[in-house]
Formats: structure tokens, C-alpha cells, sequence
């Protein structure tokens, strides 16, 4: 817990993510801020601050996961009963950006989702975000306001250092991660391989080449997201045939895990996979190979800083 004065600042949390929210303040050391969240019986979603915000600096926790689409809107009536309650200012905490996959357009008549949530996001107000590991750094540039743009990195080198792994390789599964591969790799002292993955439709993946060596050593598949799970258990097949040691390890920043993710990464054969709690992970997406970091520390930081007015950038690397 920090002991610090945050006599002018409240944190509030949606309804998606309220377990973190409560580790953000118990490591403040401060109490979540009074918000009343309902639903009209037509599914309209109802907030009602329920204290004076007026003059305060407001920092508002939403990490869209099961209900992605009423997470956001949810997060956007909150920011717009927040601004109608005469805060100074409104910093957004996403901690899991979705619709960010969709960062360009990959063939006509696509839209740019990032850039409509950005829009979208800055059409409420607000001024400043706090993220973790956006799906594409240049997500950053859709926004006039400030980006703190947090990573889980340290705390998958800490995790994995401690392990001290045999003949460790980090293995990007497609070319978008490898830049944070590289980075991992550096600092946990392993070599980087990285697989070259080709979509023949929607949400579909295929492993198709591999650019570097795994045989005889322990892999460590690093992503920033997982969804359905298709891409690492692709990645794990390609990787055994190239004779990779039986201890594979998965790490990955957003646990989204839908549809058949659980099935196939309990089955697939995995020695850990090891996430954060950027999003909401019930029960019912829990298995024995898993791990779950806590992000609240790196978040509660981010957020002390901000206030304090203190440099945030050791938090980026």
C-alpha cells in the first residue's frame, strides 16, 4: 500500500472489471469512488454519481471483456456523468483497449475500430488514458490527448527469471508481436524465433513458416492477446515438428479467451500459461496450466504518478 495524500483525486470503477478496481485502491490506500450502476429494463444502461466530484481529479477504471460493447457504453455514460458532475479532470483507465485489432485496413470496405473507439472516447471527454499493451503501438497517435501506454513485460521477466528455463527461446507468433519478443528475449538472456502465420478467413490461423531454432529447447510463445486460441495452438503443433523441447510455455497480456480458447489450451499441451488480469477472468475460463499475474501494483503506480506529477516513463519499459 503507498501512503501518500489523495485528498483531491477519487478512482471509480465500471462494472466489468470491479476486482481490480478494489486492488487499484487497496494498493492507493484509498476507497473506490460512491457510483450507483443499473440497468433500465429496456437494457439502457443508468449511473448516478453518488458524492461531490466537483473540482477533483477523477480517474475512471473499464476493462471491456464478456460484454464488450456494453462495457464501452457504459464507460462512456459514466465519463459523461463524471464531466456533468464538474470534475477538473477525467483520466480513462483501459486497461484492455478492444477493438483494437482492427488498427488499419486490411482489405476494402473495412472499418478502423481503434480509431472509432479513440473517436468515440474523445467525443465524451477526457484527458488523459492509461492502457497496457495496445494490440498496435501506433493506436497512440489516434488520440489528441495524452497515452500512457503501460506493458506487462516486467512483469513476465520477473515471473520467468525466477524460473531460471534450460536453452530458452521466446517465440513470436506472428510478426506484429515480435518486436516485443525481441525485447523479452534481451532481457531474459534467450534467443527469438518468430512464426509467420497467414489468415485464410475471419479469426482463422495458419502457422505457415518459422525464422529462427527451437529444436531441443524450452519455448516461450509470448502474445499480447488471446482470444480464441487458434494462433498459439497452431504455433505449438508447428513448433514440435521443428523439435522443440515438450515444456512449452505460453504468456500473453490480455486473457479474452472466447469461444473454444479454454478447450483448446487445456488440451493442447502447454507446461503454464501465464497472463495478466487486465480483463476479468471468471471461474469458468480458469484450468489447471494457468497462472494470472496481478496488474493492479503497475496500474496503482501509473496512477500515483500522474497525480503526483512524477515521471511515468521506468513504467513504459
Amino acid at each position: 500500500m503507498l501512503k501518500n495524500d489523495f485528498s483531491n483525486m477519487r478512482l471509480f470503477c465500471g462494472s466489468s472489471h470491479p476486482s481490480l478496481g478494489k486492488e487499484i485502491a487497496d494498493y492507493l490506500g484509498i476507497e473506490l469512488g460512491k457510483i450507483q450502476l443499473s440497468t433500465f429494463s429496456c437494457g439502457e444502461t443508468y449511473a448516478r454519481i453518488e458524492e461531490s466530484i466537483r473540482g477533483y481529479e477523477i480517474y475512471i477504471l473499464q476493462s471491456p471483456s464478456q460484454n464488450v460493447n456494453d462495457d464501452y457504453m457504459e464507460l462512456f455514460i459514466m465519463m459523461d456523468a463524471l464531466k456533468r458532475s464538474s470534475a477538473a479532470a477525467i483520466h480513462v483507465i483501459l486497461p484492455h483497449f478492444a477493438y483494437a485489432r482492427q488498427d488499419r485496413k486490411s482489405a476494402p470496405r473495412e472499418p478502423i475500430t481503434s480509431r472509432l473507439i479513440a473517436d468515440l472516447l474523445t467525443s465524451v471527454g477526457f484527458d488523459r488514458l492509461i492502457t497496457m499493451d495496445l494490440h498496435a503501438d501506433q493506436i497512440q497517435g489516434f488520440f489528441s490527448q495524452p497515452v500512457d501506454h503501460l506493458t506487462a513485460m516486467p512483469l513476465f521477466v520477473d515471473y520467468f527469471s525466477k524460473k531460471n528455463l534450460p536453452d530458452l527461446v521466446v517465440v513470436s507468433p506472428d510478426t506484429g508481436s515480435a518486436k516485443f519478443a525481441k525485447k523479452l528475449s534481451d532481457r531474459l538472456g534467450a534467443t527469438l524465433a518468430i512464426l509467420h502465420k497467414s489468415r485464410p478467413a475471419h479469426n482463422i490461423a495458419e502457422i505457415t513458416n518459422l525464422v529462427g531454432d527451437v529444436k531441443d529447447k524450452t519455448v516461450l510463445i509470448i502474445d499480447d492477446m488471446v482470444d480464441t486460441a487458434g494462433s498459439v495452438t497452431s504455433a505449438i503443433q508447428a513448433l514440435r515438428k521443428h523439435g522443440c523441447r515438450e515444456d512449452i510455455y505460453l504468456a500473453c497480456t490480455h486473457a479474452v479467451f472466447s469461444g473454444p480458447a479454454i478447450d483448446k489450451l487445456s488440451t493442447a499441451g502447454f507446461k503454464e500459461v501465464v497472463v495478466t488480469n487486465t480483463m476479468d477472468i471468471p471461474e469458468t475460463k480458469r484450468f489447471k496450466e494457468l497462472t494470472i499475474l496481478s496488474c493492479a501494483p503497475m496500474l496503482a503506480e501509473a496512477i500515483r504518478r500522474n497525480y503526483q506529477k512524477e515521471s511515468i516513463s521506468s513504467l513504459f519499459i
